[in-house]
């Protein structure tokens, strides 16, 4: 038996973070699909393993614990799995990047697709991305990143604000080269830190299976298609 049931669409984007800690850390899991995440989100709030509108959804399989929401799924794992430093600034600094790259994600879909992508909200929006990866490069520099080496929060051993870092901007950058080169211009303490991390064994099978199962998928749907449109004009 697996150790976690994680239902979240056929796609990288917010699943992708919870993989990732999960690959890392040596865990296996099992994916379920479109129709038992669809299935779990018509029933009633009260009937639901976690509360929840939208996926992910987590489920340890050894204690039947269940949590919702990208966030709280990521700082769950990292503190039962040991991914997290127990020194409260650090704790704070963790729960903040996962959060900022939860918040970069739905920047960079206008709030799930509620618009689309045009040329002109694409080019008004790129000082705010970069502002966004300059943000990522103020902790790194801080703590000593550079491209031989260093983690954002000082640490001897990547953790939870790492790895959710390296997938973040390698996820978007895979497989859309023009925010790869974005990053590595404007952010390159933390393209070397991407970098590193996709490197490590466990993340670089993560990433090539998702390459099989995904292809170059990133968030779906029409919001996807008109991103695409911008970034390959």
């Amino acid at each position: 038996m697996a150790d976690y049931d994680l239902y979240y669409w056929p796609l990288p984007f917010r699943g992708q973070f919870i993989r990732a800690i999960l690959a890392f850390a040596g865990k296996t899991w099992t994916e379920h699909d479109s129709d038992d995440i669809s299935a779990l989100m018509e029933q009633e709030p009260g009937e639901q393993p976690a509360p929840f509108m939208g996926p992910p959804v987590l489920i340890e399989t050894g204690t039947g614990f269940a949590v919702s929401q990208m966030p709280a799924t990521a700082l769950y794992l990292g503190d039962t799995l040991a991914l997290i430093p127990q020194d409260p600034r650090q704790r704070a600094f963790t729960a903040k990047i996962v959060n900022d790259a939860n918040d970069v994600i739905d920047e960079l879909t206008l709030d799930g697709g509620r618009e689309m992508w045009t040329a002109d909200k694409w080019q008004d929006f790129v000082p705010r991305l970069q502002r966004w990866m300059l943000i990522f490069e103020a902790t790194a520099s801080r703590n000593g990143v550079d491209s031989a080496g260093g983690f954002l929060l000082g640490t001897p051993d990547p953790g939870v604000a790492d790895i959710v870092t390296s997938t973040l901007w390698s996820t978007m950058g895979e497989r859309f080269p023009s925010i790869a080169k974005l990053l590595e211009d404007t952010a390159p303490r933390t393209a070397a830190l991407t970098r590193r991390l996709q490197a490590l064994p466990a993340l670089a099978e993560l990433a090539r299976t998702s390459r099989e199962r995904y292809g170059d998928s990133y968030c779906g749907g029409r919001i996807e298609a008109s991103l695409r449109q911008v970034l390959d004009a």
